[in-house]
């Protein structure tokens, strides 16, 4: 059964990233083989979100270590639910998506330190490879800093050519480094400027989904990179847990079961009331 779940998702996604203007195709993810923390599998008890969305489960684990305000940020935001329902308001091709703003417009954002913002933390151990969980930093006036909102790197496997890996050699990233980059693509200029606190382990076909969905065009016919109405993706919770964490089947018993006993609650305040 669960098999065949997998296959109809796979399939449904493949069909969502070939339709509409035809522009945007799901890559093809070969499997990176590298020592780099971000591409070895996570370690029973690391601390990791998983994204249930209106296009499938995300999973990544999450690195306290390298960068423990947007960690501890992210985490306590997400244990109070102030992700649950939101949306992901850019979905930018072979770039990146995001979310994380509870306006859904892109100019809002919080954070669990009465909405001040956090500095920058560029670990040399993370990079911006696809699949990268990053903070995305508000701007504006005398306000830098990061806030609510984060990204999915949803760079291509070849985006990172010959010429950049030459310049990141220059630059003293390790041979190591450089051919994750090669292998998996990536933004490599942003990675002393934004903060990496996560990485996809799971799911990174339905980010790559969420990069393919048709957006919204201004008046002069430029991509604004919001997805249109009919392909908003929500997300409708994020789980803060330990590695493996719970089955997609016992996240969903433990989503209705908690939904029962908020009715059941509603109803017994709905009688002493009365």
């Amino acid at each position: 059964m669960k098999k065949t779940v997998c296959v109809a998702l796979a399939l449904s996604l493949a069909l969502l990233c070939g339709c509409g203007s035809g522009k945007k195709t799901a890559p093809d993810r070969a499997e990176v083989t590298s020592e780099e923390r971000q591409f070895t599998a996570p370690a029973d008890g690391d601390l990791i979100a998983i994204f249930t969305t209106n296009l499938g489960e995300v999973r990544a684990v999450l690195y306290p270590d390298a960068a423990p305000m947007a960690v501890y940020n992210f985490v306590g935001l997400a244990r109070t639910g102030y992700y649950d329902g939101t949306t992901i308001w850019r979905s930018q091709y072979g770039f990146a998506v995001q979310g994380g703003d509870a306006t859904g417009t892109g100019t809002g954002g919080s954070t669990i330190w009465s909405n001040n913002p956090y500095p920058l933390e560029a670990d040399a151990s993370l990079k911006h490879y696809a699949g990268a969980l990053c903070a995305a930093f508000a701007t504006g006036g005398d306000v830098t800093g990061g806030n609510s909102q984060f990204y999915f790197v949803t760079a291509l496997p070849d985006s990172v050519d010959q010429t950049q890996q030459d310049q990141l050699a220059q630059n003293g990233y390790s041979e190591s480094q450089i051919a994750a980059y090669a292998a998996a693509g990536g933004l490599p200029y942003l990675d002393n400027t934004d903060t990496v606190f996560g990485q996809v382990y799971e799911g990174m076909d339905v980010v790559d989904a969420m990069a393919c969905v048709e957006t919204q065009k201004d008046e002069e016919d430029n991509d604004t990179w919001r997805p249109t109405e009919e392909d908003t993706i929500t997300i409708e919770s994020v789980t803060i847990t330990t590695y493996p964490g719970p089955t997609s089947e016992e996240l969903a018993a433990q989503s209705e079961s908690s939904a029962e006993s908020t009715a059941e609650s509603d109803s017994t305040e709905s009688e002493a009331v009365g």
